[in-house]
């Protein structure tokens, strides 16, 4: 180590060096903040990409979310089960080529409403919109990690299984239609509101790297995921697959 006779700025050199290090760290880990919410009025800015939450206000929720939430068709543990028996096993596939923009979102679904919007007002509780079917009001409770939203500016709209998650396990070889269906898939379990927090570490990680922190809504979150997978025919790691079973598991303690 050199001697401290350059004087005190030497050190705040090194704590800058640091802190810079550590920042792009976080970002090449979690590549995918998935879902985030467009920058509006109420929000600090940031895109789809980056987020657009304000934060600040968040507060645990009055109990645990519902078992099922408002996810649609999510399967029974026993139908899940037999999803995960049959997904192929194999390794990440790589992520040459992928970006974002390979999977068109959000989608239009009629009366001026996208695919966020409608995800909003599904999930959300005395939801009311404006005349271009944007949420001016309404509170939502993030399944993942029990956090109570008042703002639609702070939600984020969670793809359960992450677009780039998707690429490398077989979403690069479809084309761009199904990759917009998948992106906006309002019939399966695929879309939810989230926190942005709990969005954003989570990025694009599987079960087995990210679980919810609300440990109660694994069960749910194992079947989503499954039935994603399964529909898509998508595969698992062999690591992924493993913690969906103790996932699953969970639907019986």
């Amino acid at each position: 180590m050199r001697r401290r006779r350059r004087g005190w700025w030497l050190g705040c050199v090194a704590v800058g060096a640091l802190i810079a290090t550590s920042g792009c760290g976080l970002v090449e880990s979690n590549p995918e903040p998935d879902g985030s919410a467009p920058p509006t009025a109420e929000a600090s800015g940031g895109t789809d990409d980056t987020g657009g939450g304000t934060g600040g206000t968040d507060s645990p929720g009055d109990g645990k979310p519902a078992a099922e939430g408002t996810l649609p068709n999510v399967p029974t543990v026993e139908a899940a089960r037999t999803q995960l028996a049959g997904l192929k096993v194999a390794p990440h596939g790589s992520m040459s080529g992928y970006s974002r923009s390979s999977f068109s979102h959000w989608a239009q679904q009629g009366d001026k409403c996208d695919s966020r919007e409608v995800v909003l007002e599904r999930d959300g509780k005395d939801v009311q919109r404006d005349d271009e079917c944007k949420a001016v009001s309404g509170t939502w409770v993030s399944a993942f990690d029990g956090v109570t939203l008042d703002s639609a500016s702070k939600v984020d709209i969670d793809h359960i299984v992450p677009l780039a998650n998707a690429w490398r396990s077989g979403a690069a070889r479809w084309d761009a239609d199904k990759r917009k269906a998948f992106a906006n898939d309002l019939e399966q379990p695929q879309l939810i509101a989230a926190s942005a927090s709990s969005n954003r570490s989570k990025g694009d990680q599987g079960p087995d790297e990210w679980q919810p922190p609300e440990k109660s809504y694994w069960c749910t979150y194992g079947r989503a995921w499954t039935a994603v997978k399964s529909s898509y025919e998508l595969s698992v790691t062999e690591s992924e697959k493993g913690m969906l079973k103790d996932m699953l598991d969970t639907c019986e303690s």
